[in-house]
């Protein structure tokens, strides 16, 4: 039998695929017919196109399989079309494990966020109880993340599909090929040009880690449980200061407030939706969901998962070598 993956050919699906292998899985991954697949060249798998909004294509993948790992999503702080977002991470989501559930699938992972969960405004860690509601969300990728846990959360206790969360924090590493966002941040420090930061705060944790972590949680988690895949909290500052370290720069210093930042936030999204819709470094979004340390705990996995982490350092280390390798920072 067969392992479906999605997302294999994005950062952290790449890492899952390279898990599964590793594991003795034949898998099988859904990849878009004109994406970008450097992540799956070297690697040992089936390779079927088809797409999350294209059902028939969701037909054909799980088709012979009996396990899937859906870590596919449009990740996107900013866009100019957010229906997308909606369409891919909400819609596809459901139509794909409704299709999963038809073809018989008796074991699936659905890879959420931690974007879905409540934030504590002290800056304490929150945890999978962390008390939250869809007017927490900031922004649209927020918002879509949550409403496809709200839908499948639902499939599992209204149509009974045998499906676990987990909830990555930021994961880093290598093979962040478009790069992610944080990804985006650790090029720009390797490279110089983030002379400023912001009060600020991420959970950052290893892509391996979290990779791994979703092996553990198909092996040993709990149907319709939830477990957050974070690593260490660490404020901007110390992520820019590492960064800095490992490339023999001087770290930032200047701490900027963020009012003064949303007039240019506005630009940088118009300039961008006239230049094609490339999302920029500087969001409204991202200055928002900046108000609060995202910091998290990954207590439940580690007890219930027997999930471990090495050190946000090591992460990091990792990240700004696979990037200057392979000729992002210049």
């Amino acid at each position: 039998m067969k392992t479906l993956l999605t997302g294999a050919t994005g950062f952290l699906g790449s890492a899952v695929l390279r898990q599964l292998v590793e594991d003795g899985r034949n898998v099988r991954v859904l990849a878009r017919p004109n994406g970008d697949r450097r992540n799956i060249e070297k690697v040992d798998c089936e390779v079927l196109e088809g797409d999350l909004n294209d059902i028939p294509s969701l037909q054909m993948a799980v088709a012979g399989c009996d396990a899937l790992f859906h870590v596919a999503a449009d990740y996107r702080i900013w866009t100019p079309n957010p229906s997308e977002l909606y369409r891919t991470n909400d819609f596809g989501t459901v139509e794909l494990f409704r299709a999963a559930a038809a073809a018989g699938i008796e074991r699936m992972v659905y890879t959420s966020s931690v974007a879905t969960l409540g934030i504590h405004s002290d800056g304490t860690p929150s945890n999978e109880a962390t008390p939250v509601s869809r007017s927490d969300m900031v922004g649209h990728y927020k918002r879509s993340k949550f409403d496809a846990e709200t839908s499948v959360m639902s499939l599992i206790s209204k149509e009974h599909l045998p499906i676990v969360i987990v909830n990555p924090s930021t994961p880093i590493g290598p093979r962040d090929v478009k790069p992610t966002p944080t990804g985006r941040i650790i090029v720009e420090a390797a490279a110089g040009r983030m002379p400023a930061f912001v009060d600020t705060g991420l959970n950052v944790v290893h892509v391996d880690d979290v990779a791994l972590g979703h092996l553990q949680a198909f092996k040993s988690g709990a149907i319709g449980e939830r477990y957050i895949l974070g690593g260490e909290d660490l404020s901007l500052k110390q992520i820019l200061a590492e960064v800095a370290e490992i490339v023999g720069r001087k770290p930032p210093v200047i701490s900027l407030p963020r009012a003064p930042l949303f007039p240019f936030a506005y630009l940088s999204e118009v300039i961008a939706r006239l230049r094609g819709g490339t999302e920029p470094m500087l969001t409204v979004d991202g200055l928002r969901m900046s108000k609060k340390r995202m910091y998290f705990s990954s207590a439940k996995a580690q007890k219930m998962l027997g999930y471990v982490t090495r050190p946000a350092t090591e992460a990091l280390r990792d990240a700004v070598e696979w990037f200057t390798s392979n000729g992002y920072v210049k």
